[in-house]
């Protein structure tokens, strides 16, 4: 590392190349805020601008792609196939957060007045997850984290004047202030040991060196709380429920999948790379089993803690839970199938769990409810919407022809093979799985078995943009449930980590 002003300078000039996707959203984030405070009518065109951005930060991106790996900017962010697969993702989950926030009458003119700062906190967001998914250095994994986390506190809290979203905003801080605080704690006993904050160069120094196993342990389980915080796996997970009801839907939809594949892009790579995956020592912490004993809990409470939700939006807050059960049992294989397996699974969450948020907002549009028995007799009355979302159930319970199949299914394949612990893993993953079919049909049962409470059977279909959303993101679910060979491929192609010097 250069040690002098000018090679800092010179290095952090060479570095600029490889942080064209991240200054583009930058400049997005300017151009969306100069535009709420110019335009007079913001409801389409800023949007527009930040699709478009979107669009022309994922060009930058795609160029990444024959990059070497390599770390910049004083070895804080690195650039690797691994990034970019998190990058895209990234950008296709804010994509679908702008799409649907466009038709939410929640975030409509009669609640928001300035939708603008929205957008342009939402862009925050997405610039904090590229930097979460490229951090290399514990400092900078520390800054993207907050990044993200405050703008998810302002989205959460955004309906100022609904209780439940000032609640929400106010729990979901207090959350996080806690996560942070073990977090930088954890970090900074990681520094006290081995005098790095690079992840890479903390490897080589527990490596080559002794160092206390206990305080180890107990720094690496302190970093831990941020990033289960942030994917909102048990016990971190007390946030979620309360965030996922009283936020405004399309920030629930975008929290359920962008914060959570950040979260798990920082983890994967810190765990991998800064932290043995196996004991070295008498007194060495078994990471392994530590993960398993998270993933069954949180498989465990998540799917049968929402049997007995009656919110759709809290249904699917415990259900994210579960889900985060089944990634961290792709993370604990701890070899590049278990990291394919969990990226793979991340894309698909991603299709599957906005595609549901996004007609549970349609159906709120019409009948102004998110409980389940307000559902009844909507498959005659919405029945393309109510198609859609039993398609994104199927996905989420893991039943072919979707690609949520797909993806339990690497999942648990990863699992075998490895040992009696991680077959008993699977199985008890398959059988949650199961208890999962039963909240999440209840859904279908009654918007096709059962009859509306005033008997009324008139049609409520959404605008033609919200049909052809809904539809494409159906096919998308069933469509890579079909042909998942490209996406596995992409998957299975990024799973390079940077080597070490």
């Amino acid at each position: 590392m250069p040690n002098n002003l000018p090679e800092i300078i010179e290095q952090v000039k060479l570095s600029l190349g490889a942080f064209v996707p991240e200054i583009s959203l930058s400049a997005l984030f300017l151009l969306v805020i100069t535009l709420d405070m110019v335009l007079n009518e913001k409801r389409v065109v800023i949007p527009m601008v930040s699709l478009v951005g979107f669009v022309i930060t994922g060009f930058f991106t795609w160029q990444q792609l024959d990059m070497p790996n390599q770390e910049y900017f004083l070895r804080m962010h690195v650039v690797d196939p691994f990034a970019v697969f998190f990058k895209f993702l990234f950008l296709g989950a804010g994509a679908l957060a702008v799409l649907i926030t466009m038709d939410s009458e929640e975030l409509g003119e009669k609640n928001v007045a300035n939708i603008g700062e929205y957008y342009a906190v939402l862009i925050a967001m997405v610039l904090g997850m590229f930097l979460m998914a490229s951090a290399s250095d514990m400092l900078m994994m520390f800054l993207a984290l907050e990044l993200v986390s405050i703008s998810s506190y302002i989205l959460t809290g955004y309906l100022k004047h609904q209780i439940k979203s000032s609640e929400a905003s106010l729990k979901y801080i207090i959350y996080g202030a806690v996560s942070s605080g073990l977090m930088v704690y954890g970090m900074s006993l990681i520094y006290g040991l081995t005098g790095q904050t690079n992840i890479y160069e903390i490897a080589k120094f527990i490596s080559a060196n002794e160092v206390d196993e206990v305080t180890l342990t107990l720094a690496a389980l302190l970093v831990m709380g941020g990033f289960g915080y942030k994917i909102g796996a048990v016990p971190f997970h007390f946030w979620s429920p309360d965030v996922y009801e009283g936020a405004p839907t399309p920030v629930t939809a975008f929290l359920s999948v962008g914060s959570k594949a950040a979260g798990f892009a920082m983890l994967i790579r810190f765990f991998k790379v800064a932290i043995p995956a196996e004991p070295t020592g008498e007194l060495a912490f078994d990471w392994v089993n530590f993960f398993a004993l998270i993933a069954l809990v949180s498989m465990l409470l998540g799917n049968f803690a929402a049997i007995w939700q009656s919110n759709v939006k809290r249904m699917l807050a415990y259900s994210s839970i579960a889900h985060a059960g089944y990634l961290l049992l792709g993370v604990l294989v701890a070899d590049d199938l278990g990291t394919q397996a969990v990226m793979f699974y991340l894309a698909a969450y991603t299709v599957m769990t906005v595609g549901a948020f996004y007609v549970v907002i349609l159906i709120a549009n019409k009948i102004g409810s998110d409980d389940v028995n307000d559902y009844r007799g909507l498959g005659k009355r919405m029945p393309l919407t109510a198609a859609a979302l039993t398609v994104f159930l199927v996905s989420l319970t893991g039943l072919p022809p979707t690609v949520g199949f797909i993806g339990k299914y690497m999942i648990f394949t990863a699992l075998l093979g490895k040992g009696t612990v991680f077959l008993t893993l699977a199985i008890i993953g398959v059988l949650t799985s199961a208890v999962s079919l039963y909240y999440y049909f209840k859904i279908p049962l009654n918007m096709y078995l059962r009859e509306s409470e005033d008997g009324a059977e008139t049609p409520m279909e959404s605008s033609a943009f919200a049909n052809a959303l809904a539809a494409f993101l159906m096919i998308l679910t069933i469509g890579f449930g079909l042909f998942f060979t490209p996406l596995a491929n992409f998957a299975k192609n990024s799973v390079i980590m940077l080597v070490m010097n």
